[in-house]
């Protein structure tokens, strides 16, 4: 179910409960300012989602209140996670879904990753 990215952050999310070690995941990268793992639901041959260490509900409201080190720390991180998984040169798609008309449904800022196959057209 889509979710109100104008609410306040909820700390009892599915990611913030990864992030405190609550629910298990299968991690692939961490470092100070985000921690990457493996989708339960993968969309495609590769689909990582890479969340922010820090309280964001979504991409707008962690571009307005991140610093500066916490936004180049996660850009940093995304491509970071890509390189590892060998997207670079096939190439591979980032998506932030952000509110009910872009289906967020998790209230945690995350990127997808996906690749590892060709993946069409970005809307049809």
């Amino acid at each position: 179910m889509p979710i109100d990215p104008t609410l306040p952050y909820d700390p009892n999310n599915i990611f913030a409960k990864i992030l405190r070690g609550e629910i298990p995941s299968n991690k692939v990268y961490e470092d100070d300012w985000a921690f990457a793992f493996e989708d339960i639901n993968p969309q495609a041959e590769v689909h990582t989602l890479v969340i922010p260490k820090g309280e964001y509900v979504s991409w707008d409201d962690f571009s307005a209140r991140g610093s500066d080190a916490e936004i180049g720390g996660f850009v940093r991180a995304v491509g970071a996670v890509a390189r590892a998984k060998g997207l670079v040169e096939p190439g591979y798609r980032l998506m932030a879904n952000i509110g009910q008309h872009g289906g967020q449904e998790v209230p945690h800022l995350h990127v997808h990753i996906f690749g590892g196959q060709f993946l069409g057209r970005m809307i049809a």
